[in-house]
């Protein structure tokens, strides 16, 4: 797949998962501003992502919205930055496994603790994550025994899933466990995240210069 690499962001959202992820993979692209309530709704941007909200990628006529599907996509667009197992490698489970995990029961967990919704004991077994004790221990389990998320080595899944809890820990949603304290000291020293930083912290500023 050829053409050019578009990253619709706010310096503020979590189109810095989709830049880091852009980062790692060491490809050029473009960036392009999108502001809350105005051209992110606008009709212009909802023909990229009718959902009006970032982030999104396009990359030559294909589109694709959600970080998770993001960091999926370019792990396999640009595959000599070795940041996806080859569909021989049996660590290419796991690698799916924890990206949906960290899209599905993570997030969904993560996101009703902080809008306060509480589910009741007795109806667990009714929600996708059980709770988010149960997301916690099963992602502290795993931490504690393995340096990133699947076949030893860093990939897409640890941009993701690294992210939230990196997003969620900062925002006192989830606890920082000591296997989430040195899974994020490996992962968020990288030279890409580093760089991804320096970016949207410097948009930011000039965002707030501007007024």
């Amino acid at each position: 797949m050829t053409g050019e690499l578009v990253l619709y962001t706010h310096p503020w959202s979590r189109g810095r998962i989709a830049r880091w992820m852009l980062e790692e993979t060491g490809q050029p692209y473009r960036t392009e501003i999108m502001e809350y309530g105005t051209t992110m709704k606008a009709p212009a941007y909802r023909a990229i992502n009718p959902m009006g909200k970032v982030p999104a990628i396009t990359h030559g006529g294909v589109v694709v919205t959600e970080n998770a599907a993001i960091c999926l996509y370019l792990a396999d667009a640009f595959p000599k930055a070795a940041l996806a197992p080859k569909l021989s490698d049996p660590a290419r489970g796991p690698y799916l496994r924890w990206m949906l995990f960290g899209a599905g029961p993570f997030d969904a967990a993560s996101t009703n603790k902080g809008m306060g919704f509480v589910t009741p004991p007795d109806k667990g077994a009714n929600v996708g994550y059980g709770s988010l004790e149960d997301v916690l221990n099963v992602l502290d389990a795993h931490l504690g025994q393995n340096d990133y998320f699947a076949g030893g080595t860093f990939s897409a899944v640890d941009v993701f899933v690294g992210s939230q809890i990196a997003w969620t820990s900062q925002f006192k949603l989830i606890d920082l466990r000591p296997s989430f304290e040195h899974y994020l000291a490996r992962i968020l020293a990288r030279p890409a995240k580093l760089r991804a930083d320096a970016i949207d912290e410097a948009l930011a500023a000039k965002m707030k210069e501007q007024g």
